[in-house]
């Protein structure tokens, strides 16, 4: 028995030591293609993905380190063990339970920084007090954090955006414009051109008046109704924007700034200038004059009056959202004549 498979296990033998070369050659042929692919990079360090540590992690593991410390040549044998060392660690990590006290509200530190931004002068207690009346309690500590993290300097220190400057100043600040549209008189058809002046910060608009022929005489009537003391649209206003345009004679100009409203001429060709009062043209030619035929004077003021009253009682705009301008339309007469109880006659 035992001399019949002597031969066998002599050719097993034969076998093995056949496949234990062919693999030692391969192991040699790969770790020399690894010496050449590193000398290729000349210095330079390789970059691994997360998937390529933890394949060569788990392939060392297996090797051990006398093995690695022949074969090895991309890495040393003692960052593919850290490697498998991490991955280890990684398997059996969980997530912890927060244990002290919560991080601060995603929305309360947008507001923080909100309120820091619209409110140059506002310090680290003012913006305290702000959020404890919205039922926020925060430190004061915590507001500095804040606002460090998101590269907000102090009070004092902090800078003020052009957004806070015009918020500030624009309830002082009006345009003036005017848009043309044709009306069916006994003379034919006529081109009457409709003055304007919109406030900046409410949006109200006031129409100032229509004629065919704006001569001097016209605009000169029409700066002193603006500038009136008692019910004049500019009252209260510092700056009034308007174009170049020669109907905004040089008499006209003077008397506005006599009354304290300073002109401020848009540069030439520069409609942008003067946004918000182009945009209302556009609103009320799209939404009035465009879909309606004019007989006479009387049926146009008509339009614009009823169209005024749909603009600030009806028509929602980006600018007040949909906040009613009811209460922003009266004049000083009447909102004196509101607050004394008096009824005008």
């Amino acid at each position: 028995m035992r001399a019949d498979f002597y031969p066998l296990q002599m050719l097993l033998f034969t076998v093995s030591g056949w496949v234990n070369r062919h693999q030692q050659d391969v192991i040699a042929y790969l770790v020399e293609e690894n010496r050449v692919l590193k000398e290729q990079l000349k210095g330079r360090r390789l970059r691994l993905t997360d998937g390529q540590r933890r394949r060569l992690a788990a392939q060392a593991k297996r090797l051990g380190r006398q093995a690695l410390n022949r074969v090895a040549t991309i890495v040393t044998p003692d960052t593919l063990m850290r490697w498998h060392r991490r991955l280890i660690a990684l398997k059996w990590t969980y997530e912890a339970k927060r244990v002290g006290r919560p991080g601060l509200m995603k929305a309360i530190a947008q507001l923080i920084v909100r309120m820091a931004q619209e409110n140059s002068g506002w310090g680290y207690c003012r913006i305290q007090g702000e959020l404890k009346g919205l039922g926020h309690r925060v430190a004061p500590s915590t507001i500095a954090k804040v606002l460090k993290e998101n590269g907000i300097q102090p009070a004092p220190d902090r800078p003020s955006s052009w957004r806070s400057f015009l918020e500030a100043h624009w309830g002082e600040v009006a345009g003036i414009d005017f848009f043309t549209t044709e009306v069916w008189t006994v003379q034919g058809l006529v081109t009457y051109y409709v003055l304007f002046v919109i406030d900046l910060r409410t949006r109200r608009v006031h129409f100032a008046g229509a004629t065919p022929h704006p001569g001097e005489l016209f605009m000169v009537q029409i700066a002193r109704n603006l500038t009136d003391s008692v019910d004049g649209f500019l009252t209260g206003h510092r700056f009034l924007i308007c174009d170049r345009d020669a109907k905004f004679t040089a008499r006209f100009r003077l008397m506005l700034e006599a009354a304290g409203v300073q002109v401020i001429l848009t540069p030439r060709q520069a409609p942008n200038c003067n946004a918000y009062a182009e945009r209302f043209v556009l609103s009320i030619k799209a939404e009035c004059l465009r879909r309606m035929i004019f007989f006479g004077e009387s049926s146009l003021r008509r339009a614009l009056h009823a169209y005024l009253d749909h603009y600030h009682t009806e028509r929602t705009t980006r600018g007040s959202a949909t906040r009613s301008l009811t209460a922003e339309i009266a004049s000083p007469r009447e909102r004196f004549a509101a607050a004394s109880g008096w009824v005008a006659s």
